[in-house]
Formats: C-alpha cells, structure tokens, sequence
C-alpha cells in the first residue's frame, strides 16, 4: 500500500504557515509574510491578520501561538515547503535506510524508513532544519519522544527508540500503512453512529492510558488517529469485547504527540500561556491560554472527534482560525441531531456533555466517556441518562463560561446600583410631593437612563474589548430602558395618573435578570424572583414602592459587581505575582 496523499484544509494550512514564520522569527531569520502570502494567494488576507495578531499577542502579553499539523505520521506532507533533507532518497542514516518523505510540518520531518539491523519498516521523525533549531525547539522534539516513549498501548503508536546521530536527534515509530480518520471522514462523510462510538471509545481508552501516565495530548483531532488495517480484540481494556470490536474492523491509533504535556513537571517547553492545539477541536480553556490545563481540555477534544464522526464537520470552524478561537469561547455547537436526524439521542448527549464549556459538566476521565460509549453499544443504561432534581438544580445556579466577562463590570456595576437607587429615591420624593406632571417623571428617567447608559458603555469600551456576549446583555437592558420609558408614555396616551404602571417597571427588570441567569450566572435567578415579589409589593404598596423597587435594584447591582470586582483584583494581584 502506498502513503496517502492528504489534501488539508485551510485552517491547517494557515496554521502550517505561521508556524513556519514563527519558526523563522525564532531562528533569528527574517519573517517575510508579503513572500508567502504572495505564495499562497488564496490566503493571503488571513494570513496577514493571523500573523498580525500573531506579532501583536508577542509584543503585549509574550504569547505565542502554537499549533501542530497532523497527517498519519503526525504531520502534513505540503508541497509548498522545500525537502531539507540532504541527498537523493533512498539514503543512509546510521542503521535506518531512508525511502521516502512521509510528512512534514513545522519542526518535524518524518520518512518511511527500514531498520537494517532489525529488518523492519519503521517511521522516522526529525527535526526539520536541525542546524537551525533552537534550543526550545529540540527540547519539546526530545519530549514528544520521550512522552510517547513511556506510553505502551495497542492503540498507541509506539516508540521503539530515541536518540542522536551526527547531532540529529530522532525517534523511531511504528510505522502504520491507512488513512487517517480525517481522510475517512472526507471520503465517506458521517460515519455510522455505532462505528463512531465503537471508534471513540477505543481512543478514549488509549487516551486514558496516556492520563494514567502523566502526560496529556492537548492535540487530539481526526487527523491525528490513524486507522490500521489490523483489529486488536479488547485493545481499550476488560471492559471491551470481542463482539463489540471485531478484529475486521479498522482499529484507530493515536500519534503526534508534540503538544504533549507532562502533567508532574513545568510545562518548560511551551512558555506559560501559549495557546496551543488545533481551534476547531480546542477545549475553551486552552483557548484563552490558561496554565492549569487538565485531562479535561483532551476529553473535550474527544467529543469533538465524537462529533466530526457524526455530523461530518467539527463542532465550530470560522472562515479562519481566530473567529473559530471565537466560537470555541462563546458559542455552543449546534446539536449532532439537527444536522443528521439519525444520530441517537442517547449519543447525542454524551457528545454534547464532552463539549461542555464548564469543566466540571464534562466527563470526568476519559475511561467515564468511553464506559457511557460503551454501555451504548451494549444498550446499557449510561451514567449520562442519570439525573435528579437536585443536580438539575445544582446546575441551573452554577456560572456558565460567559461569567468571567463579569469582571469586566464589577466597578460599574457599583456605581450603577447608586444610580438607580438614586432615580428611585427621587421618583419616590416626588410621589410624597404629589408630583402629578408626566412630563417630569419622563424627564427624569429618560434623561437619567439614557444619559448613564451611554456613559456606562463608554466607560466599559475604555476596559478593553468588548465581548459579543457582553453586546447581547447590553442589548437586553437598553431594551428594558427603551420599555421602561414606554410606560410613562402609555400613561400619558391613556390617560392615567402618573406611575399607575410603575410595577411593570420590576418586571421588566426580572426578564432582564432571568436573560442574565441563562448567559451568565444561575444566581442571578435569585434577583429575578425578588423582582417579580417586588412589583407584587409595588402594587400592594404605592406609597412605598418606589422606594422598594430602588433597593432591590442596588442589592441586585451592587452584590455581584463587589464579588466580581473583588474577583478581578485577585487575579490582577496574582498576575503580578508570577
């Protein structure tokens, strides 16, 4: 069987591109992104924004961007980056004879080679340009070795050796004729939901074994699980077998380590926040360049793959790589069903329960994924059909993902509590004062809301980027002040005694707080309910209402914005620390 030719996509491409221009900059050469975009013109836009926000993350916070390319030996064969190796093919390399280029990519090279000593075809990988390689670059190729080196499982590709010859660090893999996953998937789209299940849990044990070891992957994705042409009967553990994975069937093995982290030591090779893995199967987490990455962000990919397998695409991809970095961090991916009707919906959610953004609403191990996988298959009942009243409820006041964004608000959030109970202590003096003017009331809160709300979006667009869940919340209260003032118009259109609507004003308030609960935080379920008692007690108690309405307001302001605002000092301390 000859290697297979893989046709990559854009994302990967782009992420080949500027690994390779980081790998110049690194080597202390001259980045020229003009000379590849002119190389690649059809990504050439991407390309220049990729590798200007690239540049920008390096000068403001020393982050770089780093991202492996997969084929079946780990890496893309690309036509477009020149063959470094020295001579005509085949040629010797210290007991290996070197046949052919299997793929490359950024810092690795890897040839289909024979062992002359053992007379056995292997796979060999290097690094690319070793005589310009950096320290950094050397250490993580040694790493990706050694990490893999210490892992023995069927569905693992092994490492029988790591070492040097003439300064050229290699290692020797088992070499595996087939296609990827990715590749099946783009020949045959959606697989089976029984085929992806079987194929998901056989990796999710392999992945496990890697956990028990100390070392996570951080890099999972189609492209890198190959699919032998030969079954291991029972390859994920006592919990498997034979009927559930016949020998017939190709069994998938995990490769390309070289994101791998070491979890019982520093993480030395890829410098603190570094964003590293594929965007499209990226947990959130290492999106947005957290250090305390866990086996997790490798559970997450999982049901990533799991949902590739079922649908035929990734759970997010943008036109490129930053708007899916986007995507990962604020959006949930649409459900497996929706795209294919056939999927089950028992598979279904366990999917959707490894794509949680909160770590703690994700499978636990990788063993708990592939043991619901399994009782799938065996049409078992599955721990994630399990649930109670109170969990259901335990969930329902949790933080989503969306809650960090709050920190952003803490201060103003303060002040806006004094705002409004100032609007409705004075609304509340007028009422004593037999007021009657509508006019005067609409005066005051509309000039008063309005007049806050502008300065209030100022004052947060001054903080730094706004985020789009930060714009949907923003529309929801400009929307609740666009109703508010509507009531006094009302009033006056139907002719009525002014603030006769004003317990309406809390319930618009607790829609406000109820959207909140659902993007933010379940706690703020808490203020919804106290505002629907309040327009109860408004309407009980006119003479007080006002009054009640301004308390609740800056209670329901003012508590969170202390704890965020508090939040945030905590890790601006903490950052100064490190």
């Amino acid at each position: 069987m000859n290697p297979v030719t893989i046709d990559f996509d854009r994302d990967e491409r782009l992420a080949l591109l500027i690994e390779s221009l980081s790998h110049d900059l690194r080597s202390g050469r001259a980045a020229s992104v003009e000379a590849v975009a002119k190389a690649h013109p059809d990504l050439a836009d991407e390309l220049r924004e990729l590798w200007a926000i690239a540049q920008f993350a390096q000068m403001a916070k020393n982050v770089p961007l780093v991202s492996t390319i997969a084929s079946p030996d780990g890496l893309h064969p690309s036509p477009e980056i020149v063959d470094d190796s020295s001579g005509v093919l085949p040629r010797e390399f210290g007991d290996f004879e070197l046949q052919s280029v299997l793929g490359r990519g950024g810092m690795g090279i890897v040839y289909k080679a024979r062992q002359k000593s053992l007379n056995r075809i292997v796979a060999l990988k290097m690094v690319r340009e070793a005589h310009m390689a950096t320290p950094s670059d050397r250490a993580r190729f040694r790493a990706e070795g050694e990490a893999t080196a210490r892992l023995h499982h069927p569905n693992i590709v092994t490492v029988h050796e790591v070492g040097s010859i003439d300064g050229q660090a290699f290692f020797c893999m088992e070499y595996i004729e087939g296609q990827t996953l990715a590749q099946r998937v783009v020949a045959e789209g959606p697989l089976a939901p029984r085929e992806a299940a079987r194929l998901v849990s056989i990796i999710s044990g392999a992945v496990q074994h890697a956990h028990d070891n100390g070392i996570l992957h951080r890099d999972l994705k189609p492209s890198n699980i190959l699919l032998s042409g030969t079954g291991h009967v029972g390859s994920i553990g006592s919990t498997h077998s034979s009927h559930l994975t016949p020998p017939a069937l190709p069994e998938p093995m995990v490769t390309d380590f070289g994101l791998a982290k070491v979890v019982d030591r520093t993480d030395s090779l890829t410098r603190t926040g570094a964003v590293v893995g594929t965007p499209s199967y990226m947990a959130p987490e290492q999106a947005t360049s957290r250090k305390d990455i866990t086996a997790a962000a490798d559970v997450y990919s999982l049901g990533a793959i799991l949902y590739e397998l079922l649908t035929g695409r990734p759970p997010f991809r943008a036109s490129n790589p930053v708007d899916t970095l986007l995507m990962v961090l604020e959006q949930e991916p649409v459900p497996p069903r929706d795209l294919v009707p056939t999927v089950d919906r028992d598979l279904e959610l366990v999917c959707l329960k490894c794509l949680q953004k909160p770590l703690d609403l994700r499978y636990a191990t990788a063993s708990e994924l592939a043991a619901d996988l399994d009782a799938f298959l065996a049409g078992e009942p599955m721990s994630v059909q399990v649930g109670s009243l109170g969990s259901f409820v335990s969930r329902l006041m949790r933080e989503t993902h969306h809650a960090a964004v709050l920190e952003n608000w803490g201060l103003l959030w303060m002040w806006h509590s004094l705002m409004i109970f100032l609007l409705c202590f004075l609304t509340q003096v007028m009422a004593w004062l037999h007021v009657e003017s509508h006019g005067a009331y609409l005066a005051l809160w509309g000039s008063g809301l309005v007049t806050w709300g502008s300065i209030f979006w100022r004052l947060r667009r001054r903080g730094g980027p706004v985020m789009f869940v930060e714009r949907q919340i923003a529309h929801a209260w400009a929307g609740s002040v666009i109703a508010s003032i509507g009531l006094f118009i009302i009033e006056v259109v139907k002719g009525q005694d002014s603030l006769t609507l004003s317990p309406v004003l809390p319930l618009i308030a607790g829609v406000v707080f109820f959207v909140k609960a659902g993007t933010l935080s379940g706690q703020f379920y808490v203020a919804a309910v106290c505002y629907f008692i309040t327009a109860m007690l408004m309407a009980a108690l006119p003479q007080v209402g006002h009054l009640l309405f301004g308390i609740v307001s800056a209670v329901s302001f003012f508590v969170p914005g202390l704890k965020y605002y508090r939040q945030r000092k905590r890790g601006e301390a903490l950052a100064s620390l490190l």
